[in-house]
């Protein structure tokens, strides 16, 4: 059965980065074009100066065009954001940088919302330069989330993990009062819902990682973990859901006790990003779970150091294709076979 060729939209991230670059390798390979069509978010002239930058083995042609239903397949599209000349200043982050990484971002969500992309995949941005009157939030899932209307979950996947973040971008100080226990139930939630409709999976185990450490030594070190996060987890439980917990985050990971899982739910940002990056830096990727639009991004950042020399990485951004294309044929394919199944 042949596929529905996914239009896959690109947010082209901080010109200054390696945006362009892990772009444009990740779309050198010809093959890239068989499964989807790239819409690229940016500027030709931006992409054009990139590419001369690079020693790729494999030329490829840029296609402007004005609007996103107008994207030919077998094509690297481009929806320019601005005729006037940019200025690029490789390695640093500058005004117009932001400018353009908001703008990308406003006009894919546009686009999403309308049926003229299917999934977005969004490159690096610079989360200081991006700040504005129309963009105050920390980072991409929280945009998206506003955006959508929607709850969401930051997911970082790879071949050995997925690991859910509860509370997202922010300071270590205030984590302890985030986690209520609605918050914990609702992200639990949303981890059990994309398993299925997502990944595919059917009946998903769940850890769930404590927040002191030794999950609080039965109150000897701190009282969270027995009485807010357990009572969370034994609810759900109730409730039919397969989740554990709660489980100590080192001896969790230094034991490799989460290949018995298929998700595990982290309840802030290092206690997941740590031990992902260090299993899958250039391979993972980061998804958004819970929004009605699949959203995924790689999993490093500008890269300033390395912008412009050539050295990037591009695996983590074509995980990042590959894993859009993927879930967006997951939840066709779910939806069909759980709506009205009488019929």
């Amino acid at each position: 059965m042949e596929h529905k060729k996914i239009k896959l939209g690109i947010t082209h991230g901080d010109i200054n980065g390696i945006s362009y670059e892990v772009i444009l390798k990740t779309f050198s390979d010809s093959r890239m074009l068989e499964f989807c069509t790239p819409i690229l978010y940016g500027s030709s002239k931006v992409a054009t100066y990139h590419k001369n930058q690079l020693s790729m083995h494999q030329e490829l042609g840029i296609t402007t065009i004005r609007d996103a239903k107008d994207a030919l397949e077998r094509k690297f599209n481009v929806v320019n954001l601005t005729d006037d000349e940019v200025k690029i200043d490789i390695g640093r982050s500058t005004e117009i940088a932001g400018e353009l990484s908001r703008k990308a971002l406003q006009i894919a969500c546009k686009d999403l919302k309308e049926g003229k992309i299917d999934v977005l995949v969004t490159a690096p941005i610079n989360k200081k330069n991006i700040q504005s009157d129309t963009f105050d939030f920390p980072g991409h899932t929280e945009y998206l989330s506003y955006q959508f209307g929607s709850s969401s979950l930051m997911m970082m996947v790879c071949s050995s993990v997925r690991i859910g973040i509860v509370t997202n971008h922010l300071a270590l100080k205030d984590v302890p009062t985030a986690l209520t226990h609605n918050l914990l139930a609702d992200k639990l939630m949303l981890m059990n819902e994309s398993l299925k409709r997502d990944f595919g999976v059917p009946m998903p185990k769940i850890a769930v990682l404590a927040l002191d450490p030794h999950a609080g030594d039965n109150g000897v070190i701190g009282d969270f973990d027995n009485n807010v996060l357990k009572p969370v987890i034994e609810e759900m439980q109730g409730r039919g859901m397969l989740a554990y917990g709660p489980y100590p985050s080192d001896g969790f990971f230094g034991s490799r006790e989460f290949f018995k899982f298929d998700g595990v739910l982290a309840l802030y940002h290092d206690q997941g990003l740590i031990p992902f990056k260090l299993m899958s830096f250039w391979e993972g990727v980061n998804f958004t779970a819970g929004l009605p639009y699949v959203r995924t991004s790689p999993v490093h950042g500008t890269a300033y150091d390395i912008a412009g020399k050539d050295k990037a990485n591009e695996q983590s951004f074509r995980s990042a294709v590959y894993l859009a294309c993927t879930i967006q044929r997951n939840r066709k394919e779910y939806d069909e076979l759980t709506t009205d199944p009488l019929k």
